[in-house]
């Protein structure tokens, strides 16, 4: 049996949605955003444990309100993050396991994820070595230089617009963020730093509604798609 392991990236400050706290505590329909995300991961047959990356000074919040009021039992190890987001992965990495198959890593205020995404994301990587969830771009995408001015124009038929959950073969994901450390190299995101080791990352269908909240127009629009969904799985 395949064995994994999610590390969930929530160690942002949140400063774009200006709320009172970081992004990943505020309410959603009354439920922080990343106690429904966890909650998803908890139901996830295939995630054996989950690796949660928060700020050093929230652990403790983290532990009481959110890991141990909504009884998320496979978090086991809370860590403190980094400066930047692959800093804050790559301390959840040093949590994984030489037993853990595949590492799948998402994005703490990702709520809407489903257990079927994960499931499929932890399959494909199992075959591929690694995968991300992609969606098409429906508006056109310029290239401008700094002065305001187009430069490009971008074919939309190609583009595609990355997702998490990302989810890479234990010893793949490892070797590239090694490799990245050493050489001082930041990617956008995990897939990046397998694709500039000239790994292919194979693509899967995400999902539409699958947003990132950041900012107060997000929240607004997450309200909107708990309203659309009877019941609200896991609350």
């Amino acid at each position: 049996m395949v064995q994994s392991v999610a590390i969930i990236v929530a160690g942002g400050s949140g400063k774009r949605m200006l709320h009172d706290r970081p992004k990943q505590y505020v309410p959603l329909a009354g439920v922080p955003i990343l106690a429904r995300t966890l909650i998803t991961f908890e139901k996830t047959p295939s995630v054996g444990r989950i690796v949660l990356v928060v700020p050093k000074d929230d652990r403790n919040y983290v532990r009481d309100e959110i890991v141990g009021r909504y009884r998320i039992l496979k978090a086991k190890q809370i860590q403190a993050g980094g400066e930047a987001r692959q800093d804050s992965v790559r301390e959840g990495l040093g949590m994984v396991d030489e037993g853990d198959d595949v590492v799948v890593v998402h994005d703490g205020v990702r709520p809407f994820v489903t257990q079927e995404l994960i499931e499929l994301s932890i399959r494909e990587a199992v075959q591929s070595g690694a995968v991300v969830p992609v969606v098409p771009s429906t508006d056109t995408i310029k290239i401008i230089g700094k002065d305001g001015i187009i430069r490009d124009t971008l074919d939309r038929a190609v583009l595609r617009l990355a997702q998490t959950p990302q989810s890479f073969r234990r010893e793949i994901i490892l070797d590239a963020y090694e490799s990245a450390c050493r050489e001082g190299f930041y990617g956008t995101d995990d897939s990046s730093l397998v694709e500039r080791m000239g790994m292919p990352v194979r693509t899967i269908q995400g999902l539409p509604y699958n947003i990132k909240i950041t900012t107060p127009e997000d929240l607004v629009l997450g309200e909107f798609l708990l309203k659309r969904s009877e019941p609200e799985p896991g609350i």
